[in-house]
């Protein structure tokens, strides 16, 4: 298979003048394009990094961002990209667990490389604007020498996602050209992408979502529209003017797009081929976007960092909380909680934890320098997600939750996803997050966190669950309303936020 160095250069050849990258002030075709990467190459090599080596990114997603990832892959360097917001003693971390050579930031992430102490230790490189005092990529990308061949192969690491580490330090997730490369080709076909396509490159380019977006648009000869930062109401008028045809997001994204005041459909009905990932979509949520998008295909990817797809619903709104079955590269299987044994498969419609196997193409082979959570998350060839879900009748996979969110109420299992379907779909909800809160009685309590529009009260929220036939001890004995639902920014919802009372209240 194609290196990633190689795939690039073969999208340069195959339609030079296709528009391969574009954002609001700039744009570039793959020939323009595939020459600054080119010369960065260069000058990469010209700085002394050598192949294999780690190059970190503190970046938002710009063109520069964009063209280092390629630069890397074709000089055979790991890129490891970082949240831009990380703080100095998260920086310091990464650099020393990945023993990087090199790092890009800019005017946002500044103020934490400059308190890292692990960052002065080595080559610093500005992004944008003026610094006379570092080294500036456009005098990189501008006098670096070009002709620069692919040096990577299918089995050299091309890139190392860091996971949030909402519980300790962030897991690096060391990943091959491969494996890349397989997980852009299946995102292509899952989503049935054509050549030409023209996405948002919004999801960050330090998570898996806004890599398999750049990636596989350069496979399709497609163009990767950047915005640095999400803004709804910027968003939109990116999609208008770029007549964008492919949205991949998170759900809260999705969310924002359609509450914000600026939205019609008229703006964004170039938008036909719409995909979600990163956390469920309630079912609230999934009538609202088929109505705000009337879209063609609306399609649930359920996967991770590690492994990139676990399953794939391609008609997400037909049954809606189905994430599916196994991707293409993938198999899966749902087995008895706690067990950590690939044999002891559960029947269909009973819950277990979801784990996928391994041998996928796609798959990571371990975490860097971490044989704890190698030994706790991968046996025998199966990696073990932590994630709770079950398989119905019909051989569709149903993700309920993850081992640590599920409420144990009065010695009841209860899945906070079954509950937050069902409240959002009262129209005066906007969004719910449902956790278990400590209780001396039943253990834990369930509480349901409400973003609403309107006045909506505990009365209102509770008949909307007696009148649905809901389960007595499954209804929130609480809910709590807020002005805003914690999120990470990838728009991940952060519930250990709520669990430790950090919100504000909407009274």
């Amino acid at each position: 298979m194609f290196d990633l160095g190689t795939t690039i250069l073969a999208s340069k050849e195959k339609n030079p003048d296709a528009i391969a990258i574009a954002g609001l002030d700039y744009k570039y075709t793959y020939y323009e394009w595939f020459k600054k990467i080119d010369t960065l190459s260069g000058s990469l090599k010209y700085l002394g990094l050598k192949k294999q080596e780690k190059v970190i990114t503190l970046l938002q997603n710009n063109f520069e961002a964009s063209t280092i990832h390629w630069a890397c892959q074709l000089n055979n360097l790991i890129v490891v990209p970082l949240n831009w917001r990380m703080k100095p003693e998260e920086i310091d971390f990464c650099i020393s667990n990945s023993e990087a050579s090199c790092i890009f930031f800019q005017k946002e992430s500044m103020d934490g490389v400059e308190l890292s102490l692990e960052a002065k230790k080595i080559k610093q490189i500005f992004v944008g604007g003026n610094n006379n005092k570092i080294l500036n990529i456009s005098e990189l990308i501008k006098n670096g020498n070009p002709g620069n061949h692919p040096e990577g192969k299918s089995d050299s690491y091309s890139i190392i996602l860091y996971t949030s580490g909402t519980t300790g330090k962030p897991k690096g997730v060391p990943r091959t050209h491969l494996a890349e490369r397989s997980a852009a080709l299946a995102h292509v076909a899952q989503n049935m992408y054509k050549n030409g396509e023209i996405t948002l490159g919004v999801m960050p380019l330090y998570h898996t979502m806004g890599i398999r977006s750049l990636i596989s648009m350069s496979l399709i000869n497609g163009t990767f529209i950047t915005q640095p930062k999400f803004s709804s109401l910027e968003a939109i008028k990116l999609i208008n003017k770029f007549k964008i045809t492919s949205l991949y997001l998170v759900p809260t994204l999705f969310h924002e797009l359609i509450e914000d005041k600026s939205f019609t459909n008229n703006k964004v009905k170039s938008c036909k081929k719409l995909g979600f990932a990163g956390a469920p979509m309630n079912n609230g949520l999934i009538k609202k976007v088929m109505k705000a998008f009337k879209p063609i295909q609306l399609v649930n990817h359920y996967g991770s960092s590690e492994v990139y797809t676990f399953t794939v619903d391609q008609n997400a709104h037909k049954k809606p909380g189905s994430a599916g079955k196994a991707g293409i590269n993938q198999r899966i299987r749902v087995v008895e909680i706690g067990s950590k044994n690939p044999q002891k498969i559960v029947k269909k419609n009973i819950e277990g934890e979801i784990i996928a196997s391994l041998k996928s193409e796609e798959s990571f082979s371990g975490y860097l320098k971490r044989p704890d959570a190698n030994k706790k998350s991968i046996i025998k060839n199966w990696y073990f997600t932590n994630d709770i879900g079950y398989i119905d009748n019909n051989g569709d996979l149903f993700v309920t939750g993850r081992v640590d969110d599920m409420i144990i109420t009065g010695g009841e299992n209860v899945s906070p996803i079954e509950i937050e379907n069902l409240l959002s779909l009262n129209k005066n909800v906007l969004e719910v997050v449902v956790v278990g809160l400590p209780d001396e009685k039943w253990g834990q309590r369930i509480c349901g966190f409400i973003k609403r529009d309107g006045n909506i009260e505990f009365g209102n929220l509770d008949k909307h669950c007696k009148e649905s036939g809901m389960a007595n001890f499954k209804r929130p004995k609480e809910y709590i309303f807020v002005k805003e639902i914690p999120k990470s920014p990838t728009g991940k919802i952060l519930r250990r936020k709520l669990l430790a009372g950090e919100y504000d209240l909407d009274r």
